[in-house]
């Protein structure tokens, strides 16, 4: 890994722990095996390696699609949704840090939020593919569908620690229970379709 590369991870793991205040240069530098003077060679700001960091990471979460013609929605709906429950639970902690210090720091915000809505409306497409060939009900709003089935993901990863008793089944089995719903809230059949 190269030194760039080793501070935008260090910089998404303290900020996950510390918060933008908290994430200081010389932490970042120091997480990195690095001194300030090499961070600042790299980056000309503070603010500019946090934007950068949260950017990378936002497009890498992002590059996660849905196939663009379904072969087998069931399937792949289910596994985008594993996917996707599963980085939100592992950066759950930079999620809640970026969405409390929103006030203070709109900009770190947006950065994350570009992930969001590149996969909401990636998440809509598909799901207006499907109206389109038969295989969903066209009674529904994609956009409002992704949102519903994004909440209910995030809703799980994110806040299954901070409110346990409000989740009475384990993680591990929350894509089982959930998706079903979703499916037949969409007009799904849970039968395997082929092309």
């Amino acid at each position: 890994m190269d030194v760039r590369e080793s501070l935008l991870k260090a910089t998404v793991k303290v900020f996950a722990e510390a918060g933008a205040r908290g994430a200081t240069t010389r932490r970042i530098a120091a997480e990195a095996g690095v001194n300030e003077v090499t961070l600042f060679r790299h980056f000309k700001s503070k603010d500019d390696l946090l934007e950068t960091a949260l950017s990378a990471l936002a497009q890498l979460v992002a590059d996660r699609r849905l196939p663009d013609v379904p072969s087998d929605p069931v399937a792949e709906l289910t596994e985008w949704a594993r996917d996707h429950h599963k980085q939100l639970n592992k950066y759950r902690a930079l999620i809640r840090k970026t969405m409390g210090e929103f006030e203070e720091h709109p900009s770190l915000c947006a950065c994350t939020c570009t992930a969001t809505t590149k996969i909401a409306s990636d998440l809509a497409d598909y799901l207006k593919t499907l109206q389109l060939s038969g295989l969903a009900s066209p009674a529904f709003t994609p956009h409002a569908a992704a949102a519903m089935l994004m909440g209910a993901l995030f809703t799980d990863a994110v806040g299954r620690d901070a409110m346990p008793d409000r989740f009475p089944y384990p993680m591990k089995d929350a894509i089982d229970l959930l998706m079903p719903l979703f499916f037949n809230a969409i007009g799904l059949s849970t039968e395997k379709t082929t092309k």
